[in-house]
């Protein structure tokens, strides 16, 4: 059963929806879609736990790698302030970076996955140190790149928040990115649902991680690493017996921090921390909210965020191809990726997808704005299908609002 208000012009949207809600063995999902800056949809069904209490109006979810598209329009809000250039060396803004041959390395090749410092493997030896950002900000700072940068693109599936992150405090004055997150995005915008970093006081509001792999016990967890391990290294050698480049060890880098398995997801400890690339808890009514602003060229119920001529920037196509890490073509902008809708084509969106299902977009062609969030299914670093189809229902349902009747 599904909650909420939804247009009739999108009544698609919920039935899509309600598809996707898991049939048995539990979890939940929302989804929100603005449109021509109005909110046509706005639903919410299933379970929030293990418990099986259902999924609330303002129940949080973590959406992994969702959260880069957050993070990236915080920088891009003090870029459209001149504080940062996309051109400029990250070193200008955060000195210590330019450590281990990076004096070069440009804020564009960080934001577009250019900068080859994707290996969290060896930057930590405990993935515990994820929580702790000086110490994460120092590392990344002394880190070598495994690729000259600008040469090659690799998906910074755990770094790039931090290192966004970290140039955005240091021309900020250095204050916490969860309290430059509520100042610059979630409070202009009136968002009641935008963390990265959460409070004690919201922590009653979140709903579990239910997905594969998630399993309570950390022995199951490292056995269910194992795995993955084993079957990255099956691939390598199939792949290399083939003719094709792609080493699965890269990914494994990138993805995997040592001791990773030892983290708990859904721990209060793991939710407080600031992990930009990954641990954001959000409704799906604010990152549809998020990104309907910038659907609308920068602006939404009076309340500007960005320029149109930033979000123009922000959006081109820096990129293209498979990439080291990711052997897919995203066609990475600065710090979002195109847009995969089923049955749609979505070429001027753009925005970001998490492993776990999750995902938000904005499409201003359309003056569209789609976002999910989910507690159960794992799926890809960058959502799965469920993404997909809600995504491309909300398109379809926009353009035959478009046509004369």
């Amino acid at each position: 059963m599904l909650h909420g208000t939804t247009h009739p012009d999108f009544a698609n949207v919920a039935l899509a929806l309600r598809r996707i809600l898991p049939k048995k063995g539990g979890g939940g999902a929302a989804a929100c879609v603005y449109h021509k800056g109005e909110k046509v949809v706005d639903i919410w069904g299933g379970t929030r736990n293990d418990k099986g209490l259902p999924w609330e109006e303002d129940t949080l979810s973590i959406s992994f790698s969702t959260t880069k598209g957050v993070a990236s329009t915080l920088l891009h809000i003090h870029a459209d302030r001149g504080l940062i250039d996309y051109d400029a060396p990250v070193a200008e803004y955060w000195p210590e970076f330019a450590a281990g041959g990076k004096e070069r390395v440009t804020v564009r090749q960080v934001m577009c996955h250019e900068a080859g410092l994707y290996a969290i493997d060896d930057m930590v030896e405990h993935g515990s140190e994820m929580l702790d950002w000086d110490h994460i900000a120092a590392r990344i700072a002394e880190s070598e790149p495994r690729h000259a940068p600008g040469t090659a693109h690799g998906y910074h599936a755990l770094t790039y928040g931090w290192l966004v992150g970290e140039i955005v405090r240091r021309v900020a004055g250095n204050k916490p990115f969860a309290e430059l997150l509520e100042s610059e995005i979630a409070r202009p915008l009136g968002l009641e649902g935008l963390f990265c970093g959460l409070p004690a006081d919201q922590q009653h509001r979140c709903a579990t991680l239910m997905a594969r792999g998630m399993h309570p016990d950390p022995e199951r967890r490292r056995q269910s690493t194992q795995r993955i391990l084993e079957r990255a290294e099956r691939w390598r050698r199939r792949l290399s017996a083939l003719g094709f480049h792609y080493d699965p060890s890269e990914s494994i880098a990138a993805l995997m921090a040592p001791g990773m398995e030892d983290v708990d997801f859904n721990s209060q400890e793991f939710r407080a921390a600031s992990i930009p690339a990954a641990n954001g808890m959000f409704t799906a009514r604010s990152l549809a909210r998020m990104y309907a602003c910038l659907a609308q060229g920068g602006e939404l119920d009076g309340v500007r965020l960005l320029s149109y001529d930033t979000i123009r920037r922000a959006s081109e196509q820096q990129n293209q191809g498979a990439g080291r890490v990711i052997p897919i073509s995203m066609r990475w902008r600065l710090g979002y990726h195109r847009v995969f809708a089923l049955r749609a084509k979505v070429p001027g969106g753009f925005g970001h997808f998490g492993f776990g299902g999750s995902g938000a977009w904005a499409d201003p062609q359309r003056q569209l704005a789609v976002a999910l969030t989910v507690n159960s299914g794992v799926g890809t670093p960058f959502g799965d299908s469920r993404i997909a189809r809600i995504g491309g229902v909300a398109v379809r349902c926009a353009d035959a609002r478009r046509r004369p009747r």
